[in-house]
């Protein structure tokens, strides 16, 4: 092997084989400033958030220059953040206007945009203490073009996953440390499949690797696992409330977070997807066996269209980011 050479800092950069992700702009709070260039986007090697998992995240869209329901995201990484014991470094305020400023520079409309925040630099150890101070990452990267239409008319397949389930706390927190949800996706992809779907200790459908799941039985009650057991998802959240105007409509019997058993998944008239990517979509078979009719079902069509609603640009739950 020939020798390795040592370079000072205007000579180190990635090779050009190297793939990188399409990042339009990052703020950190290492440095204090905002970059679009691709080669300044680094998060330092002793922050525990890289080589400790040691952080938390969010991730949400912008939609035609307006980020869609930024709130309830906040709130849940606040709530994140104090389950680990790490401060957000500044007043949620300040954190949303430094979203948009980020936003801004990437004079993208339509991208995603990732929140970080890890408990600090200061030490290659385990030891938290070591850290120097909590420090935020903002990162604007690319949407990919909209294939929510095509897939919720298709729907999607879904298998059940042998990935252990994240117990507990671990499950609620919406933390850095993603391989068992990078496995889930894995399996899925090696089997297939669109998405995988973890089963819990006791029987019941969980979660998948980045979103929620949710079911209507044969007597037309929309269920979704309680919050205490998954990650509690912005978008599932929109969902529940959207489906009690089905309830009182008498369309649904019932719309509730409730433990929900394997059988009575399988013995489903629809089963859904929900997350920041997909909104909402049908799944139309699991484990390789029909759900329901094999396609998306009417209580599925009429929620996608009530979310596509809440992104219209007049919706209360968009953040206005471009004049």
């Amino acid at each position: 092997m020939k020798k390795i050479q040592v370079v000072e800092k205007n000579q180190w950069k990635l090779r050009e084989s190297v793939k990188r992700a399409k990042i339009h702009s990052m703020y950190s709070s290492a440095t204090g400033y905002i970059t679009t260039d691709p080669e300044l986007m680094v998060i330092p090697i002793d922050d525990h958030l890289v080589h400790r998992g040691d952080g938390v995240f969010e991730s949400f869209k912008c939609l035609n220059g307006n980020i869609y329901n930024l709130d309830a995201h906040l709130k849940r990484m606040k709530d994140s953040c104090s389950a680990v014991g790490i401060s957000i470094p500044t007043s949620l305020d300040i954190l949303k206007d430094i979203i948009i400023q980020t936003v801004r520079a990437s004079q993208v409309q339509e991208s995603l945009i990732r929140v970080l925040v890890s408990r600090g630099l200061g030490t290659m150890g385990i030891d938290p203490s070591e850290c120097t101070g909590t420090q935020l990452y903002v990162i604007v990267y690319k949407l990919k073009k909209n294939t929510n239409k095509s897939s919720f008319s298709s729907g999607v397949k879904v298998i059940t996953s042998k990935i252990p389930v994240k117990p507990g706390m671990f499950a609620r927190v919406k933390s850095c440390n993603y391989l068992p949800n990078v496995l889930m996706k894995k399996e899925a992809l090696d089997s297939g499949v669109d998405f995988s779907v973890s089963i819990d200790e006791e029987g019941c459908l969980g979660e998948g690797a980045t979103e929620n799941f949710g079911i209507v039985t044969n007597d037309n009650r929309l269920l979704m696992p309680p919050p205490d057991r998954v990650l509690a998802g912005t978008t599932a959240k929109r969902i529940m409330l959207i489906s009690q105007t089905l309830v009182r409509k008498g369309i649904l019997l019932e719309a509730s977070y409730k433990p929900i058993p394997m059988e009575i998944v399988k013995n489903a008239m629809e089963m859904h997807v929900y997350g920041t990517t997909p909104n909402i979509t049908s799944v139309i078979e699991l484990d390789g066996i029909k759900v329901g009719s094999g396609l998306p079902g009417p209580i599925a069509k009429y929620l996608y269209e009530q979310m596509k609603v809440e992104m219209l640009p007049k919706s209360e739950l968009l953040t206005k980011v471009f004049d």
